[in-house]
């Protein structure tokens, strides 16, 4: 394990609360792997105290940090400059702090779209469904677009999904209840709700109704496999969990922070799976 220097590299994960995110493993995974002089810290942030503490870690030499709920639409207001991740998913996850100013990115779409490619789905493979309406609905529908899918959305709330729509031009919105009548006409559906997580009910969707050779996606990783996915695969569905999304949405985060792109491998995926699943 590398022993920290004066000159250590620093960077965390910011959140309210923070205590369920398992970013520091996956990063401390890297930084020894690696043999860095840094560290990756959990950084609990009242809303109230977000700005303040973001310019708070710049000015202390924080390389930058990643953030989680509730502050991503937060992070997008006190960036000094965004990149066109950000600005079509409306939001930021990833901050990197440079010359004294704060830039934003967002790497939960590219996160999504590289964890398909790793599970053998191509993400234009033909129309794609996203279910819910919150950020990670309009990373994922957006970074969908931009690999070439005609992708639909259904949200329980009809206004949130077309207020979506307005801001990806091509987005087609379908009602929440039409949902199960609609996976034929797609390859691919994404859950990006709560639905399906430890301690919330489970997403209701006939799967029945499925094509066959559909890929059926989660970004919920607690549990590894959620309801939808059980579903999915007794019907011999593909399936994509979530756990690769919190995995190579991170990737460009550490390579800007520490100066080493790290590689998602097996490795690294039993370790945080390790840690999911209690062992």
């Amino acid at each position: 394990m590398p022993i920290l220097t004066g000159k250590a590299r620093l960077a965390g994960i910011l959140g309210w609360p923070v205590s369920h995110s398992r970013s520091p493993r996956l990063h401390g995974f890297w930084l020894e792997r690696h043999g860095i002089d840094g560290t990756y810290v959990p950084l609990p942030v009242p809303p109230d105290d977000f700005a303040a503490a973001v310019r708070s870690l710049a000015a202390l030499g924080f390389a930058g940090a990643n953030v989680t709920i509730p502050h991503k639409l937060a992070a997008f207001a006190v960036c000094d400059a965004v990149d066109e991740s950000a600005r079509r998913a409306g939001a930021v996850n990833t901050l990197v702090f440079r010359d004294g100013r704060v830039e934003g990115s967002n790497t939960d779409g590219s996160g999504f779209i590289a964890n398909l490619r790793a599970h053998g789905v191509d993400p234009a493979v033909g129309p794609a469904l996203v279910l819910g309406g919150g950020g990670s609905a309009r990373a994922v529908a957006a970074a969908l677009q931009d690999a070439g899918a005609r992708v639909s959305l259904a949200n329980r709330t009809r206004a949130r999904a077309d207020a979506l729509a307005n801001d990806l031009p091509g987005l087609k919105v379908l009602d929440w209840n039409a949902r199960h009548v609609a996976l034929a006409d797609h390859a691919l559906v994404v859950n990006t709700t709560s639905l399906g997580m430890t301690g919330n009910p489970a997403l209701e969707l006939d799967l029945d109704r499925a094509p066959a050779g559909m890929a059926v996606a989660d970004i919920v990783y607690v549990p590894l496999e959620t309801p939808l996915l059980a579903a999915a695969r007794a019907r011999e569905l593909r399936t994509v969990e979530g756990l690769g999304l919190l995995l190579h949405q991170a990737v460009p985060g550490f390579t800007a922070w520490f100066g080493v792109e790290p590689t998602v491998d097996d490795e690294l995926r039993r370790f945080v799976a390790a840690d999911l699943l209690g062992i």
